[in-house]
């Protein structure tokens, strides 16, 4: 078991070791937090063994071993269990211990509805999410990446049409024209965050912009 001091950003519990459980809890540690891990399968529980802060074998609908485990003292919990019944017994165990936030991922929308009347906080949906990403990217041979952020609002990477090359921020006047906003510019390794009005696009840049989805189809086919 790794047990590792750290300085960290908060502390997290990740219940539920499938592939998503393990990318979530191995990235969050790889950031700096304090991760503990939980599973009922001792496997699972092995293989995290030495890739988070702790990695523990536990039944997450049992109440006395999640109280004894002293879960209410993180800052926010995972829940990415994959059955069911177990996510929602497990969600509301947490709940009632008073977890200061919790994140729980549905299968389906309507078992994504009884975690949000049962007290999630937020609601995740790995594999729809991970499908519109997809689609979007398949669609569209210049979006990068894309991120619904709210029903009609979203996050895009999109890579600059060769129209930007050397033209800046304030010549595009993109807010004007399309009513998004350029979040970041990335430049290979480089990632201009905020970027002014002075910043110039160049060639081969990725823009990471935000804004409306009718707003940002118009950014990404746009010739200017």
């Amino acid at each position: 078991m790794a047990n590792r001091k750290r300085k960290h950003l908060y502390q997290y519990v990740v219940i539920g070791l499938g592939r998503f459980g393990t990318s979530v809890a191995q990235t969050l540690y790889q950031m700096g937090c304090e991760v503990l891990a939980i599973d009922s399968d001792e496997e699972k529980v092995q293989a995290m063994a030495n890739i988070v802060t702790h990695a523990v074998q536990a039944d997450a609908t049992d109440e006395s071993a999640m109280r004894a485990l002293g879960l209410r003292n993180f800052d926010v919990a995972i829940v990415s269990i994959g059955d069911i019944q177990a996510s929602i017994l497990a969600t509301l165990v947490l709940k009632e211990m008073g977890i200061k936030r919790l994140v729980a991922k549905a299968l389906s929308e309507l078992h994504g509805r009884v975690l949000e009347k049962i007290g999630a906080d937020r609601v995740i949906y790995p594999e729809r999410d991970m499908g519109m990403r997809v689609a979007h990217n398949l669609v569209s041979g210049s979006i990068v990446d894309y991120v619904e952020l709210a029903p009609g609002y979203s996050i895009i990477e999109v890579a600059a049409h060769g129209e930007y090359t050397g033209r800046s921020l304030k010549d595009l006047d993109l807010r004007a024209r399309y009513g998004v906003s350029i979040m970041a510019i990335k430049r290979g390794n480089q990632v201009i965050v905020a970027p002014g009005a002075n910043d110039y696009i160049e060639s081969g840049d990725t823009l990471i912009a935000i804004g409306k989805d009718e707003m940002l189809e118009f950014l990404e086919k746009a010739e200017t």
